[in-house]
C-alpha cells in the first residue's frame, strides 16, 4: 500500500511539472498594430480569421485609410507594427535606405531587411450597375470628359490611387485642373470613397483598382496598361517602432504564404513576394 502510495503521488508531482512547463511554455498575448491601404480592407479582415487559427495568441489590430494619410500617421508617432502601403512612394518615405529623392525628409521607420514587394493590384475604370452612359473603355472616358458629357470619380493627389489616375489623365494629355473647373471630376479622399461613388450611381465612373471594384460589385470596362500609369505595386515591412518585432515578422512572413496568397488572388491580386 506504501509502493502505491508512493507512486500515485510521484505521478501527481510529475503531472504537476508538466503542467507547470506547459504553462510557461504557452505564448503571450500580443496585439499586432496593422497599417495597410483601404484597398486592403476585405481581404484583411478575412486573413485575420485564418491567422488565429496560425497564431491564436496574436490579435490583429487593422488601421485602413489611404496610404498617405497613414504615412503621416506613423510619422506623427502613431503605434505601428507593420505598414502595407498601396504604393512604393508611401514606403519609400519612411525608408532611409532610399535616396534624398524618394525620402526628403530622411525619415527611417522600416526595419531593415524586412521590406518586400508582397502584392500588384490593377487600375480599373470601373461604372454603376447598368453602366447608364455606356462606357466601355478609357478611350471613350477621354471622350467624355472632352465634350463635358461625363462625371469622373478619382482619388485626391495625396492618395495613390489617386496618383495614377493623374498619370492616366497625363498619358491622354488631359488637363486635370482644367477639367476640375469645368466640373466633369469629383474627388474621394481613399479609394472606398471613390468606390462608393461609383455604387451610389453619383457618378458616371469612377477610376478604382480591380480589387474595389470586385469586392463591391461593380463593373469593370477597362484596365490601365503599365504604360499608361506604371505598375501597381503594395510594398508591405515591419517597422523599426514595432514592439512586437518577431511577431510582426512572422505576420509578414505568412502574408506571403500560400494561405494568404489563395485570399489575395481571390479578389484580382497577384501576389509578389
Amino acid at each position: 500500500m506504501k509502493k502505491l502510495l508512493a507512486l500515485i503521488l510521484a505521478l501527481c508531482l510529475t503531472f504537476a511539472l508538466a503542467s507547470s512547463a506547459f504553462a510557461e511554455e504557452k505564448e503571450e498575448p500580443v496585439e499586432l498594430i496593422v497599417f495597410a491601404a483601404a484597398s486592403m480592407t476585405e481581404t484583411l479582415n478575412q486573413i485575420a480569421d485564418l491567422y488565429k487559427e496560425v497564431a491564436p495568441n496574436v490579435t490583429l489590430v487593422y488601421n485602413f485609410d489611404s496610404s498617405g494619410t497613414l504615412k503621416t500617421q506613423i510619422q506623427e508617432g502613431a503605434d505601428c507594427d507593420v505598414f502595407i502601403s498601396a504604393a512604393p512612394k508611401q514606403m519609400n518615405q519612411l525608408d532611409i535606405s532610399k535616396d534624398e529623392t524618394a525620402n526628403p525628409d530622411r525619415l527611417d521607420f522600416v526595419l531593415e531587411g524586412t521590406r518586400v514587394n508582397l502584392l500588384e493590384n490593377k487600375v480599373a475604370l470601373a461604372v454603376p450597375e447598368g453602366n447608364p452612359k455606356n462606357i466601355n473603355s478609357y478611350d471613350e472616358l477621354v471622350a467624355g470628359l472632352k465634350d463635358g458629357s461625363v462625371m469622373l470619380a478619382m482619388g485626391n493627389s495625396d492618395v495613390p490611387v489617386g496618383q495614377y489616375t493623374q498619370k492616366i489623365l497625363a498619358y491622354y494629355e488631359l488637363n486635370e485642373e482644367d477639367l476640375a473647373k469645368a466640373g466633369v471630376i469629383t474627388y474621394g479622399s481613399n479609394v472606398k470613397e471613390v468606390t462608393t461613388q461609383v455604387s451610389e450611381a453619383t457618378v458616371d465612373c469612377g477610376i478604382i483598382y480591380g480589387t474595389d471594384a470586385f469586392s463591391a460589385g461593380l463593373t469593370v470596362v477597362d484596365t490601365a496598361t503599365a504604360e499608361m500609369c506604371g505598375q501597381v505595386i503594395y510594398p508591405a515591412a515591419v517597422l523599426n517602432i514595432t514592439k512586437n518585432e518577431e511577431a510582426a515578422k512572422a505576420f509578414l512572413t505568412y502574408l506571403q504564404g500560400e494561405e494568404a496568397s489563395a485570399v489575395f488572388e481571390a479578389v484580382g491580386f497577384s501576389p509578389l513576394a
